[in-house]
C-alpha cells in the first residue's frame, strides 16, 4: 500500500502519464469530432504532457515544491488547443496544493484534486458540460468521499467515477451523442491518471521513443481539406484576429490580481479567452477586432514575447473562394461497411463515404451533416440498406441550400449500379431517373449465418447456421459457405445474368475467397465471375449478377 507520494515517486508518476498518454494517443485523437482544423485531442494532451515531464527532467533535486512548478510550467509550455490547455490547469492546480508539503499523503491529494477542478474551470470563459471539465469534477468529487490512505485504492476509485462519468458525458453534449462517442479530453484524462496509478504501483509503461509525437507543422489553408471546414460558418466571425503572446520578467508590482484583471480586460474586448499563468510568466489568447489594445494592457503587467496576430477574416475568405471555387453542380454520397467497400465507391467518384450498415445504421443527424460537407448543390445519397433509406428521407429536413435526391438503395451493390449510371453531363433528375432504373436492373444475395434458433421461411435453423437471402427471404441454408453461396446463386440467378460479382467479407481469406471463385466459374461457365475484396462485416459474400 502507498500511504504516501515523494518527490522520486511523483517524478514517476509524471512520466507514466506522459507515456500513458503517447500509447493511447491515436484511440484518443479518433474521438474527435468537430470538422475544424483544430488538431486532435489526444495529439495535443500528449505535448502537453511531454513538456511537462521534459520541464521536471531540468531539476536538479527532488524537492517537491521545485517539481510542482516545473511540472506546471512544463504543462503550460506545452498546452496545445483547448484539450491541452485544460490538461495544463488541471495539473496546475495539483502543484499549487502539493507544492506545500515535503511529501503528499492522501488527504493532501484529495484537496490537490479539487483544486484542479476549480483551476481548470476557471480557465475556460464559458465552461461547458460532458467535456473533459465534467469528468474532471467527477474524479475530484469522489475523491472527496475517499476515508482511506491508501494511494492506490483511491486511484482506483476515481478512475472508476471518472469512467462513469466520461460515458455520460454524450447525454450531455449533442455533438458526442450524434457521433456516437464519448468526449476525448475525458478520456484522455482517465489515461492521465491511469498512467499516475501504474507508477504508484511501480509498473513500466513501455513506449517506443522513436513513436513519440512531435509538435505538427503549420498547415497552409490551401492544404487543408475542405471536407473538414465547418464551411457553413465562414464570414461569421465576430473577432477577426487571433492574438496570442506570453507575458515574461513580469514587473515587480505586477500581482495576481493583475493577471486576473488582464483576463478581464481581455474578455470585454473579444472572446476564446485564455490568460493563464504566474508571477513568472503569462500565457494570453484572444479573439479581438484590437489585438493592439490588448497587447498595450498586457505590456503593462511586462514583456512581450511569441507574440503571434493572424487574420481569421483573411483566412476564412481564402477558405470560402476554394470552397466556391471547387464546389460542383451534383455530388454523391454513400453509406457502407467495409473498407473494401468504400474504396469501390471511391473509384467510382463518389465524394463522400460514411460508415454505416446492418447493427450500426446511422442517425438522420449524421446522414445530414455528411451531405453538407459534400461540396455541390444537388447530393445523391445511397443508403444502401432497407433500414437507413426512411433516415436518409429524414435527413432532406436538416439540411439547407441543397437538393438532396435519396436513391433507395436496399444493399451495397444497387450502390454500386447508381454510382456507375451517374452522368455529369445531364440534368439531376436525369440522374435520379437512370439510377433508379439502374438499381432495378442488379440481383443481389448475400450469405451470413442465423445468431438463433428458428423457423422462418420454410426453413428450421439452428443457431450458427450459414444462410444465403435476398433482400426480402431466406434462400438457402448449410453448414458451410461455400455450399450456401452456391445454393444461394443458383436460386437468384436466371438466364439473363452474364455477369457474377464476388465480393467477400472480412471473415474470408483471400487465398479461400479466390478458389471459390474459381468454382463459381466452373458452376456457371458461360457467365464472367469477378471477386472483389469487400472487407465488409456479418456478410461472409455478396454476390450481385447481372
Amino acid at each position: 500500500m502507498q500511504k504516501v507520494i515523494n518527490g522520486t515517486l511523483l517524478i514517476n508518476m509524471i512520466q507514466g502519464a506522459a507515456a500513458n498518454l503517447e500509447l493511447n494517443r491515436a484511440k484518443i485523437d479518433a474521438l474527435n469530432v468537430f470538422p475544424v482544423p483544430d488538431g486532435d485531442t489526444g495529439t495535443n494532451m500528449s505535448l502537453t504532457m511531454q513538456s511537462a515531464k521534459k520541464e521536471v527532467a531540468t531539476c536538479k533535486n527532488s524537492n517537491i515544491n521545485d517539481l510542482a512548478a516545473a511540472i506546471s510550467r512544463g504543462a503550460l509550455k506545452g498546452a496545445r488547443g483547448n484539450s491541452g490547455v485544460i490538461l495544463s490547469q488541471i495539473m496546475k492546480g495539483l502543484c499549487s496544493v502539493i507544492k506545500e508539503t515535503n511529501e503528499i499523503d492522501v488527504k493532501t491529494f484529495i484537496k490537490a484534486l479539487k483544486a484542479a477542478t476549480e483551476t481548470a474551470y476557471k480557465a475556460v470563459s464559458k465552461p461547458k458540460e460532458g467535456t473533459i471539465l465534467t469528468v474532471c469534477r467527477a474524479i475530484s468529487d469522489a475523491a472527496a468521499k475517499f476515508r482511506r490512505k491508501d494511494f492506490d485504492e483511491l486511484f482506483a476509485e476515481i478512475i472508476e467515477e471518472g469512467k462513469v462519468a466520461l460515458e455520460h458525458t454524450p447525454e450531455l453534449l449533442p455533438v458526442l451523442k450524434k457521433a456516437g462517442v464519448v468526449d476525448a479530453g475525458g478520456m484522455g484524462l482517465i489515461i492521465v491518471y491511469e498512467g499516475m496509478l501504474r507508477a504508484i504501483k511501480g509498473e513500466k509503461i513501455e513506449s517506443d521513443e522513436q513513436q513519440v509525437v512531435v509538435a505538427p507543422s503549420v498547415v497552409k489553408n490551401d492544404e487543408i481539406p475542405l471536407e473538414h471546414i465547418e464551411i457553413f460558418n465562414l464570414g461569421r466571425i465576430e473577432f477577426a484576429y487571433c492574438t496570442e503572446f506570453f507575458i515574461i520578467n513580469l514587473k515587480a508590482k505586477t500581482t495576481l490580481a493583475d493577471i486576473d484583471k488582464l483576463k478581464e480586460q481581455l474578455m470585454a474586448m473579444g472572446d476564446s479567452v485564455i490568460c493563464i499563468g504566474d508571477l513568472e510568466f503569462v500565457k494570453v489568447h484572444v479573439h479581438t477586432n484590437t489585438p493592439g489594445l490588448a497587447l498595450t494592457k498586457a505590456l503593462q503587467l511586462g514583456e512581450l514575447d511569441r507574440v503571434k496576430i493572424e487574420n481569421m477574416l483573411e483566412q476564412n475568405r481564402a477558405l470560402l473562394k476554394k470552397y466556391e471555387e471547387e464546389k460542383k453542380e451534383m455530388g454523391m454520397l454513400a453509406i457502407c461497411s467495409g473498407d473494401g467497400m468504400s474504396e469501390i465507391f471511391k473509384d467510382l467518384t463518389v465524394d463522400k463515404v460514411i460508415e454505416g450498415g446492418q447493427t450500426m445504421n446511422p442517425s438522420a443527424s449524421d446522414i445530414a451533416d455528411a451531405i453538407m460537407r459534400v461540396n455541390a448543390d444537388n447530393v445523391f445519397v445511397f443508403p444502401n440498406n432497407k433500414n437507413i433509406i426512411l433516415a436518409a428521407e429524414q435527413a432532406k429536413e436538416l439540411v439547407d441550400k441543397k437538393k438532396i435526391y435519396v436513391i433507395p438503395t436496399k444493399n451495397i451493390p444497387q450502390g454500386f449500379s447508381a454510382a456507375l449510371a451517374f452522368d455529369s453531363d445531364v440534368s439531376p433528375d436525369e440522374n435520379m431517373v437512370n439510377m433508379l432504373h439502374a438499381i432495378d436492373d442488379v440481383t443481389v444475395g448475400q450469405v451470413t449465418y442465423a445468431v438463433r434458433t428458428t423457423k422462418v421461411d420454410k426453413f428450421s435453423l439452428k443457431e450458427g447456421d450459414i444462410i444465403g437471402l435476398d433482400n426480402k427471404k431466406i434462400l438457402a441454408k448449410g453448414k458451410g459457405v461455400d455450399e450456401v453461396t452456391l445454393k444461394l446463386i443458383d436460386t437468384i440467378k436466371d438466364k439473363s445474368h452474364e455477369l457474377i460479382n464476388l465480393y467477400y467479407g472480412a471473415d474470408i481469406k483471400q487465398e479461400d475467397a479466390e478458389a471459390f471463385r474459381d468454382k463459381v466459374q466452373e458452376t456457371y461457365p458461360d457467365c464472367e465471375v469477378e471477386l472483389f475484396y469487400g472487407g465488409q462485416p456479418i456478410y461472409y459474400y455478396i454476390v450481385s449478377l447481372e
